[in-house]
């Protein structure tokens, strides 16, 4: 049996071969493509002396609010607010009686409230008669009533007749005697065609000016007094005990009621 004599050893052989394509080929490069390399920096410790990435500045949040929307909505609001409480004011103010308006008006007094005999005394009487009030708000009073058709008598007139006036709901302006002429002329601007109102001087008045109707009387020592145009407003006409009766057809003279009633009634029953 033959031997066969070994040869020398093989050393096999070592083929670097670069990364393939995945199919056995080096990928190709694409065209401008830049050679991979190490990052510039990279494996270089922290930054020194401040060099590096910059840092982020961070965005400044205002802490402030803006005024001009809220104080527009409490503008708006305070409007609101003020329109409602002036509805309400004025359905409230509307609902009262002319009676509660007349004395709410600063400086009237109210002598229906007194529940005086001789103020609510309604008999008609002849001759001079006395009163409890001056100028007189009610009481008995002579059958014939004074002109009250805006009527403006330049002397003093008799208190039997106006008291009469008053009944039928008119309101007597009176003012002293001696007092200036501007004073007077504004007085009648008040009276002059307004039906339900005439207008006098009156001996001994305590103030400038007196306005009356029955049970309710305002004094004051300005005839531009605006509570004057107030009670007119509120007690003209509504203040009636007997309501209806014209304001014309009584008595037109001036000076003291004689012994007999003087003209003639107004029209209307009841008077």
């Amino acid at each position: 049996m033959s031997m066969s004599t070994p040869g020398p050893e093989r050393v096999p052989s070592t083929v670097k071969v670069g990364k393939t394509s995945g199919q056995g080929k080096p990928p190709v490069a694409k065209a401008g493509a830049k050679p991979a390399g190490p990052r510039p920096g990279a494996g270089k410790g922290p930054a020194k002396g401040g060099k590096g990435r910059k840092p982020v500045t961070p965005v400044k949040v205002s802490g402030g609010r803006s005024w001009g929307p809220i104080a527009v909505i409490g503008l708006v609001a305070v409007i609101a607010l003020g329109i409602i409480g002036f509805g309400v004011f004025s359905v409230v103010k509307g609902s009262k009686s002319w009676e509660d308006k007349a004395a709410a008006i600063k400086g009237v007094v109210d002598y229906r409230a007194q529940k005086n005999k001789a103020i609510d005394d309604r008999t008609h009487k002849d001759g001079t008669l006395s009163y409890v009030t001056s100028p007189p708000v009610g009481g008995a009073h002579n059958a014939t009533p004074q002109n009250c058709n805006g009527d403006v008598y330049t002397a003093p007139i008799a208190n039997e007749h106006a008291v009469h006036s008053l009944e039928h709901g008119a309101v007597w302006v009176t003012y002293k005697e001696g007092l200036a002429q501007d004073q007077i002329d504004l007085l009648k601007k008040k009276v002059q065609g307004q039906d339900y109102t005439f207008m006098s001087p009156y001996a001994g008045l305590d103030k400038n000016v007196s306005v009356q109707v029955w049970g309710f009387q305002l004094k004051t020592d300005d005839a531009g007094d605006s509570r004057i145009d107030e009670f007119i407003k509120d007690t003209r006409v509504v203040s009636a005990l007997e309501p209806g009766i014209s304001c014309s057809g009584g008595n037109t003279t001036t000076g003291p009621v004689t012994a007999a009633a003087n003209g003639t009634g107004m029209t209307g029953a009841g008077s």
